[in-house]
């Protein structure tokens, strides 16, 4: 039976947003409020454009290393925001979270049961609490995608070892990735390796297409779904995220609207990669430099 998280989470307070300089780029939901207003049919990037992503997703990792080396216990999320916030303007590039349909933050801050998109506040993390960060930057008209989830102090043996798994989850999805292979495989090869370990995959949030756009296809699930024929073909960029749960898959909403919760509260923790497909395999855009 897998471990009841030692330190449950409460709502804390959220501090207004944060003004991204008008001298940055926006993307066009910025002042809207309302999501991507102009859906592209396709993700490929032209050979200059593949090169510009290398960049933005260079630059996505760095801001995230900033963010992870500020985590320690008695640090807040709000704290880690206004790092990835500072950071993301330092790059050149505005924090693509902030204002995307409505999100309030610049980061998506995600501790122990939170699956994803916990919103940045005033509660101060605890010595055995785990945490995933996850940014997103927008530099020279394209978006970068990473996350990891880090231990906050010493934590258990548990949560240890959830995170052990859940990042060679995302490995083996990673690997799984072949020119004309189906993008079905990816999530085989995750849930495969995470059941064997007596853990459970997430089915209600996916990877996704990025570059121009923040989200667009092809979707990416992290489970086997045998119903899922998309072929995967050189040149396409996506993420893969998979979000792996100690106990039960299934998920539940804050009254924020954001914050998702697993059903259980057993803890969940979650790895991101932005990839891009080539003739050879796969290039992974988001390693550390």
């Amino acid at each position: 039976m897998p471990m009841m998280s030692k330190h449950l989470v409460s709502k804390g307070r959220v501090s207004p947003k944060y003004i991204v300089p008008v001298h940055i780029k926006y993307p066009d939901y910025a002042e809207t409020e309302r999501g991507e207003q102009k859906p592209l049919a396709k993700t490929e990037l032209s050979t200059s454009e593949i090169e510009q992503m290398r960049y933005t997703c260079h630059a996505a990792r760095r801001v995230l290393d900033k963010a992870i080396k500020a985590v320690h216990p008695g640090v807040t999320t709000d704290y880690l925001d206004v790092i990835v916030h500072e950071a993301c303007i330092a790059e050149g590039g505005y924090p693509s979270p902030l204002n995307y349909n409505g999100f309030p933050k610049s980061v998506c801050t995600s501790v122990n049961e939170i699956i994803c998109h916990g919103i940045p506040d005033d509660r101060p993390l605890q010595n055995g609490d785990i945490v995933n960060i996850d940014v997103t930057i927008f530099l020279n008209g394209l978006h970068g995608d990473c996350s990891e989830t880090v231990s906050v102090g010493r934590i258990n043996q548990a949560s240890r070892n959830l995170l052990t798994v859940t990042h060679e989850s995302m490995m083996r999805g990673i690997a799984a990735i072949k020119p004309n292979g189906l993008i079905r495989d990816i999530g085989y090869a995750i849930e495969t390796y995470a059941k064997a370990h007596g853990y459970s995959v997430v089915r209600d949030y996916c990877g996704h297409g990025i570059g121009k756009l923040f989200h667009s296809s092809p979707t990416v699930p992290h489970y086997y779904d045998p119903r899922e024929h998309t072929k995967i073909k050189p040149g396409m960029i996506f993420t893969v995220e998979p979000m792996i749960n100690m106990g039960i898959w299934k998920s539940k909403i804050w009254r924020d609207g954001w914050t998702a919760v697993t059903y259980d509260l057993q803890r969940s923790a979650q790895f991101e990669h932005t990839i891009l497909v080539t003739q050879e395999g796969v290039d992974i855009l988001t390693l550390p430099d």
